[in-house]
């Protein structure tokens, strides 16, 4: 059984200034990581920056820094900047994110991305050992990048990772592989592609709240938004899913939001989102360790059950 029991920051029913009692208190529930997001509101790095001071025994992680939407350079500055503040608790997580956030929302372009987060991968390695970095890679070239004050503890650094080619190369040349939108039943599918000493870290949505019913309604919501990216629609065809999904994704294609919403089915959200009383949920997300999840991250949605209490019902400990 996994000793790592992570939480997401910042929470969803405040702001980061707002979140600095709750943060504080992670370590004494019992929680042994923080991991950010970023998407469209909080940055990946200024909420580990401020939860290094605020939880300095958590280990911190970025699940995850877009590769595309900085350059590499800043990325490595960042990441050097965030280990030094909390030296050997740090751990870099990037990803190819997706075509919305990288070219609709940031103005990038989403072209190769497994060669772009190869290639990042690479250079971030090099440039956070304190190397001059001179090279063209396949997605980009960088000619005499050195950071000025390199980390003393290079970070270590986990990729998002959704199907079997990023997840081979997340258990080959990264520290570990990152994934989310799964079911305790699909982390043995993961693992196999992984293998048992790499570490696998997994965001899980999570809801206090008995009301079946208005939880599925209101997870679907997040589901059709998710499921429907092409990344995540070809995650969940890998994992099996793909002709019980089909109804939506045709309804999605149609504008028809409302009957892509009708479409998913209560399993399919029973699968993907924790609910019930704050045991269930705890029961619920041992499963997935149980299954070969190492690090499970809870990102509890509002409910039922306020935000803070959540946090504090779910804790391992509780």
């Amino acid at each position: 059984m996994t000793q790592n029991w992570g939480m997401t920051i910042p929470f969803y029913d405040r702001s980061l200034s707002k979140a600095q009692d709750l943060i504080a208190e992670l370590p004494a529930l019992g929680y042994t990581d923080v991991w950010s997001a970023e998407v469209n509101g909080a940055d990946g790095f200024v909420p580990l920056a401020l939860a290094a001071q605020w939880a300095p025994q958590v280990r911190l992680g970025s699940a995850i820094v877009p590769v595309s939407t900085r350059g590499p350079g800043l990325l490595a500055m960042s990441a050097a900047t965030l280990a030094d503040l909390a030296p050997g608790r740090f751990v870099l997580g990037v990803g190819a994110s997706s075509p919305a956030i990288v070219e609709r929302w940031n103005a990038g372009t989403f072209a190769k991305p497994y060669a772009r987060t190869r290639d990042t991968l690479r250079f971030l390695k090099r440039a956070l050992a304190g190397e001059k970095v001179s090279e063209a890679y396949e997605t980009f070239e960088v000619k005499g990048f050195k950071l000025e004050r390199a980390p003393k503890t290079p970070p270590k650094i986990v990729l998002a990772a959704l199907r079997p080619r990023m997840l081979r190369l997340a258990a080959e040349e990264a520290d570990g592989a990152i994934t989310n939108w799964l079911a305790p039943s699909d982390v043995r599918k993961v693992r196999a592609e992984i293998g048992p000493d790499t570490e696998l870290i997994a965001r899980l949505f999570v809801c206090v709240d008995e009301d079946t019913e208005r939880v599925r309604e209101t997870a679907r919501w997040m589901l059709a938004s998710y499921l429907t990216v092409p990344v995540y629609a070809a995650f969940h065809d890998w994992l099996g899913r793909g002709e019980v999904l089909r109804p939506m994704h045709e309804a999605w294609a149609a504008g028809d939001r409302q009957a892509a919403l009708k479409a998913i089915p209560d399993e399919v959200v029973d699968d993907l989102i924790v609910h019930g009383d704050a045991a269930t949920c705890r029961a619920r997300i041992k499963e997935y360790v149980a299954n070969g999840l190492d690090t499970p991250v809870l990102a509890p949605l509002p409910g039922a059950t306020p935000i803070d209490q959540a946090v504090r019902e779910l804790a391992p400990e509780a």
